[in-house]
């Protein structure tokens, strides 16, 4: 079994260890002792705390930013809406989470060139400036100047696209 624990050196500087320990039997299968094999994860643990902070960070400047920010994942489907393009569009995050962004945000003119822009985004071709209109919740159009981005995983696959206005 494993176990997370603190150790604090003779300096009092904390190490975090990951504990394996097994029990240990004797030639009678009667329980003699524990084995236990310690590694240090502190480099580890900071490190993941450092991501942890950084993404926090990322997604906090994404919710502020003064401008719309969109994500879609490869299906097309709204993943991400900052703030700003709630603002813009009088559509609410929780409104267009899951929803096919061209054929419902996406004036019908322009369904095709703007899928094209998304779709060259999702193959890694990446496009910037592109104009096109969206419709607002009361059905009002607003032009938005696009910035299309791949957004790829940790393992280089591509997992959407982010779209800056």
């Amino acid at each position: 079994a494993n176990f997370e624990f603190p150790l604090f050196t003779k300096s009092n500087e904390r190490v975090d260890i990951l504990l394996n320990a097994a029990t240990r039997r004797g030639t009678d299968e009667v329980v003699v002792g524990v084995v236990g094999v310690g590694q240090d994860i502190t480099a580890i643990n900071d490190s993941q705390a450092e991501l942890s902070r950084l993404a926090n960070d990322l997604q906090l400047v994404i919710e502020a930013a003064n401008a719309p920010i969109f994500g879609i994942d490869t299906n097309g489907t709204v993943n991400e809406w900052n703030r700003k393009a709630a603002a813009i569009t009088g559509f609410s995050r929780e409104e267009v989470m899951g929803k096919d962004l061209v054929r419902r945000f996406i004036t019908p003119e322009y369904q095709d060139s703007v899928g094209e822009v998304l779709h060259k985004a999702l193959q890694g071709e990446e496009t910037a400036n592109f104009e096109f209109p969206l419709f607002t919740k009361s059905n009002e159009r607003v032009d938005i100047l696009l910035n299309a981005a791949t957004r790829r995983g940790t393992d280089e696959v591509v997992v959407g696209v982010v779209g800056v206005g």
